[in-house]
């Protein structure tokens, strides 16, 4: 065999024992995405901003996505009122609005993770593990960001691990949430219910809403016990774990996470599909949870399950002056040319008929276990890697 020939052959084995990429490019909803999968779930990451926009179960004759289809709706007026899909995206560094002063300088609203491109620093596979590492240089604020994707073989469950890097020589206050929309058809009318490890909770002020003040089915910056919020006018508390009948309104909610557990949850179920997705992360690191209810009398409907570093997206200002909410702090520190980190999973799956609650979710022997004590069922899910 030729010298040539030989190399030829060489370089062709070693092609094909090179793993094949757990990624690949897509668009998904004009959006330039990467898309990694398993056997189980299929996750599509936007290229600019990093937004999980679409979740799928594998082999689901209905495509369903938890953070919205806009493809199976129709709306009432159809083109005046597109639907805006938000999916999962990350708010670091800042969750709300901006000062003028930041605005002047080029920053954004949530932070600058989310409007910045996300470069992919790895992929591959190794065993039954498909991981994706993206990195995302954010100039303004100093700061590098970096999140690692992993899917497993057989679970249902996506792993995030984030590390946020301070580039500057001063410790600083870090706002930082994790907003997770999820959007209709998933999210329908008397149909879908949220559940949560929660503890004590807030309804907004109306002098931080503006304009939105005249849809408010809320009582404005009161205190209640979830999920019964207290009704604007004096109504009779409204049970805000599910979406009303006839939607046209907005409200925001915040919770703080039960901290005598290490890991808190929150769930969005919809028994009539029969479809839950769930989030389990560290309530020291997320200790709040905001939940925006947009739900707009043209059918698209939208809530964001916000776990955060503070209990409403606030002008880092005000999150950083008032300093607490129920004796819990509003940010997290970030010392000087150090990084601190996060870690989520986020699991999707069927349901049991008759599932209409979450009572619990817990992480257990390797086992993700989701109950509804009441109706006598659970999910239990392969969950292989540890929070």
């Amino acid at each position: 065999m030729k010298l040539t020939s030989m190399f030829c052959v060489l370089f062709a084995s070693l092609a094909l024992a090179q793993p094949q990429s757990p990624v690949r490019e897509e668009s998904v909803y004009s959006f330039p995405s990467y898309v990694v999968s398993n056997d189980k779930l299929e996750l599509a990451v936007a290229a600019r901003g990093g937004a999980m926009l679409r979740l799928l179960l594998q082999g689901d004759p209905e495509k369903l996505s938890p953070f919205g289809n806009p493809e199976k709706l129709t709306l009432n007026p159809p083109a005046s009122r597109a639907p805006r899909l938000l999916g999962h995206f990350v708010c670091v560094d800042g969750f709300g609005p901006v000062s003028p002063e930041e605005s002047k300088a080029g920053l954004s609203s949530h932070g600058e993770a989310h409007v910045s491109p996300w470069e992919i620093a790895s992929s591959g596979k190794q065993g039954a593990a498909a991981t994706v590492k993206f990195t995302v240089k954010l100039p303004l604020l100093q700061e590098i960001f970096t999140r690692t994707i992993t899917l497993v073989d057989g679970e249902s469950v996506v792993y995030a691990d984030s590390e946020l890097e301070s580039l500057v020589a001063f410790d600083r206050p870090v706002n930082w949430a994790e907003h997770a929309t999820i959007a209709s058809p998933f999210l329908e009318p008397e149909k879908n219910f949220v559940d949560l490890s929660s503890t004590r909770s807030k309804t907004r002020s109306y002098a931080a809403t503006g304009a939105d003040a005249a849809r408010r089915r809320l009582a404005s910056f009161q205190d209640f016990t979830w999920p019964m919020a207290p009704a604007k006018g004096g109504g009779p508390a409204i049970d805000v774990r599910g979406v009303p009948a006839s939607p046209n309104s907005m409200d925001h909610i915040a919770t703080l996470l039960d901290p005598t557990r290490k890991l808190a949850f929150v769930t969005a179920l919809n028994p009539a599909r029969q479809y839950l997705l769930g989030y389990i992360f560290r309530s020291q690191e997320f200790p709040w949870i905001q939940q925006w209810m947009s739900y707009g009398a043209n059918g698209w409907l939208q809530r964001g399950l916000e776990f955060a570093t503070q209990p409403f997206d606030v002008p880092r200002r005000e999150a950083i002056a008032t300093g607490t909410l129920f004796d819990t702090p509003m940010f997290r520190w970030l010392p000087a040319k150090s990084k601190i980190t996060t870690r989520f999973a986020m699991f999707y799956t069927k349901t049991p008929p008759g599932m209409s609650k979450i009572d619990e979710v817990r992480l257990e022997g390797g086992k993700i276990i989701a109950e509804d004590r009441a109706a006598g069922r659970q999910v239990v899910l392969a969950a292989s890697l540890p929070l």
